[in-house]
């Protein structure tokens, strides 16, 4: 189970720092503008926006990969910490951005988070 664990926790961290590269350096070309349907007038009004989330999606991602490399119990407890953020951020943006973010953040957050906890 816990190989399972680490798997699921290292897929939630290749998804933010997916989300990182979207947000900070692909918003205003074609695949950002297609991710939310944006024309280059929005994506260019949001950028600045999109930018600082991507930011703080990137802190997520290495937040997970310390969780995935240190020794526990900073390892674990890295893991449960940042797996903790993704699903409230996740929950936060399906309630004021984004229904489908409930599923593609929170959801796989929380199934690795049940997963960690779980293996221990």
């Amino acid at each position: 189970m816990e190989i399972v664990a680490e798997i699921l926790v290292g897929l939630v961290a290749a998804l933010h720092a997916y989300i990182l590269v979207m947000e900070m350096f692909l918003w205003e070309k074609k695949p950002g503008r297609a991710l939310h349907g944006f024309d280059a007038e929005m994506a260019r009004a949001t950028a600045p926006m999109a930018a600082n989330q991507g930011l703080y999606n990137g802190f997520l991602a290495a937040g997970l990969v310390w969780g995935l490399l240190a020794a526990d119990p900073t390892g674990l407890r890295a893991q449960v910490f940042f797996l903790c953020c993704v699903v409230v951020a996740g929950g936060y943006g399906a309630a004021t951005a984004n229904r489908r973010i409930l599923f593609a953040q929170a959801l796989p957050g929380g199934l690795a988070l049940a997963a960690v906890l779980a293996a221990r």
